[in-house]
């Protein structure tokens, strides 16, 4: 811009010198001009003058090197005395225009082209006593011979006047373009520097405004996609259309073991999955797909999808859903059904096989009673187990139909203890009730179970003469419930899936206690309607404990 103003201010300079200079030189050249007309005048009225006193004598003792051209012109325009040119060769002047003027009004003036001097002349004629005609000429230069003339002090002139123009030039572009290189951009209306900008200021206020303000709607929604993506438990990662990751949640960098601060990155560099980069090549491609990967923490679903506009690829979105429980879910569900069938299969095999051979006779007199019992035994089993899937089913709706009330812990164990004293008795097992009193809000009949439960489990699995106690504790924000006993234990490798579905440590073993695999799982099931905490710790040999922990409120 400087250089604009610069190359204006000199062109401008300049062509006010040049008209400048001819304006001058026309105004010398027209002041010479009546200078010299004048001059003319003068000597034409001297000449005269001389020539009516002394007639032909006055041109004898003319100088030849005089400046005029002195012509006397007879009144028919013959040419009697010239001190340029040979009379004889020179022709009429009766019809030059100062000749004829002269013989006309006494006195004529012309300037014009003289082919004879093959210059441009001014000419002035008077008439003179006798009726001749006296004329003086004088060369007239033009203004570009004026200009040749004084070529050495025009161009020292304009020497100086394009070194002081440029220099002047330069000094004022700068002063004009430093008050907008020092414009205070940030706060246009604050800058006072030139009204005629005042406008443009005025507008760019508007503007930064509206770029503030939109800048911090983006800034906005920016925080909130960062704290919508950072508390998802979900993976999300978006890429460009080059597969460069532009965002990632904490989520997805862990689960795929990168940084948080790979942005800008290729995805195919920072990830080391092969499934999950298959699934990225194929949303680049303009197609969706899913697949179920195993990472680290699990198993999880991983869903490509391409951004589309107008049949292009501009971006591509990777989501990582877990999917850990619902594989364990669909697992414990197959595993569920077979031993569902299985523990079913076996006590109506049984009754069957007892039946049958009851039914063909081959079971001697003495030993009905027998096979009778056996058939009861295995019948009651079916029935226990029946109900514990039934009562397992319900639990796993939430219990909806059975209501919540006060519920006093150390009633239901006492009650617990009353319905096992027998079977405890017969394996000369001894029960204690310890502590106080607690009660709290939830819902009788899943507290009666976890207490028959665990107590059922103490007495089974226990050595014979061995105890079980069980003691209630009233604490601030909770009530608790230890129950111990002094039995077989449980293998430290075994306790985390004992809460499973017919999940057996001794399957031998808990066929003869009686057992069907689902009481520890009632009891887990119950407690997270309650939400209740539930511990167990066990040692091989010297007995368990199950600590369950029943929120007051």
């Amino acid at each position: 811009m400087t250089k604009r103003i610069f190359r204006a201010m000199f062109a401008v300079a300049l062509t006010v010198l040049l008209c400048v200079l001819m304006l001058v030189m026309c105004a010398v050249h027209s002041y010479f001009t009546g200078v010299q007309r004048n001059q003319l005048r003068m000597e034409m009225a001297l000449a005269a003058q001389a020539v009516n006193h002394e007639g032909s004598r006055y041109f004898e003792n003319l100088d030849g090197t005089t400046d005029c051209r002195i012509t006397w012109i007879a009144a028919d325009g013959s040419v009697l005395y010239d001190n340029r040119s040979d009379t004889g060769e020179m022709e009429n002047h009766l019809a030059r225009e100062e000749v004829r003027q002269a013989l006309a009004e006494g006195y004529g003036e012309a300037t014009r082209y003289s082919g004879t001097l093959m210059a441009r002349y001014i000419y002035a004629a008077q008439r003179l006593s006798n009726g001749t005609v006296l004329r003086l000429s004088a060369s007239h230069g033009s203004v570009l011979s004026l200009m040749l003339g004084m070529s050495g002090s025009i161009a020292l002139a304009v020497a100086a006047t394009l070194a002081l123009s440029l220099w002047l030039s330069r000094r004022l572009s700068r002063q004009v373009v430093r008050p907008l290189n020092e414009l205070n951009l940030d706060e246009p209306l604050s800058n006072t520097v030139y009204e005629e900008i005042q406008p443009l200021l005025r507008r760019l206020d508007s503007q930064q405004r509206q770029l503030r303000a939109q800048s911090e709607e983006l800034k906005h929604k920016q925080r909130e996609f960062n704290t919508v993506t950072r508390s998802l438990s979900e993976g999300l990662v978006l890429m460009n259309s080059a597969g460069t990751i532009l965002s990632i949640n904490p989520a997805a960098a862990g689960l795929l073991e990168v940084t948080p601060n790979c942005l800008g990155a290729d995805f195919s560099v920072a990830n080391r999955n092969p499934e999950i980069e298959a699934l990225v090549e194929k949303a680049l491609t303009g197609q969706k797909g899913e697949q179920t990967v195993s990472l680290k923490q699990g198993q999880y679903l991983a869903a490509s999808s391409p951004v589309l506009a107008e049949e292009d690829v501009y971006g591509v979105v990777l989501l990582l859903f877990d999917v850990t429980q619902k594989h364990q879910a669909e697992q414990l569900r197959r595993e569920f059904t077979a031993n569902v069938s299985h523990e079913l299969k076996t006590p109506l095999h049984a009754i069957s096989g007892y039946a049958e051979l009851m039914k063909s006779g081959m079971v001697p007199p003495e030993d009905m009673t027998r096979f009778s019992e056996k058939i009861y035994t295995e019948a009651q089993r079916l029935i226990r187990l029946v109900e514990d899937i039934l009562r397992l089913s319900r639990l796993d709706e939430g219990a909806e139909e059975l209501d919540w009330a006060a519920c006093s812990l150390y009633d239901a164990a006492r009650q617990t203890i009353r319905e096992l004293a027998a079977p405890a008795e017969l394996k000369g097992i001894s029960l204690k009730l310890e502590g106080e009193d607690a009660v709290f809000y939830g819902i009788p009949q899943l507290v009666s179970a976890i207490l028959f439960n665990l107590t059922d489990n103490a007495v089974k699995y226990n050595r014979p003469g061995g105890s079980v106690t069980v003691r209630v504790e009233n604490r601030e924000t909770e009530a608790v419930l230890t129950v111990t006993d002094t039995g077989i234990g449980i293998p430290r490798e075994h306790q985390e899936r004992v809460f499973e579905r017919f999940y057996r440590v001794d399957k031998s073993h808990s066929k003869e206690v009686g057992g069907t695999g689902l009481g520890l799982s009632i009891v887990k099931h119950a407690t997270l309607i309650l939400h209740a905490g539930l511990t167990l710790e066990s040692q091989v040999g010297r007995g368990t404990t199950v600590t369950v922990r029943f929120p007051k409120k």
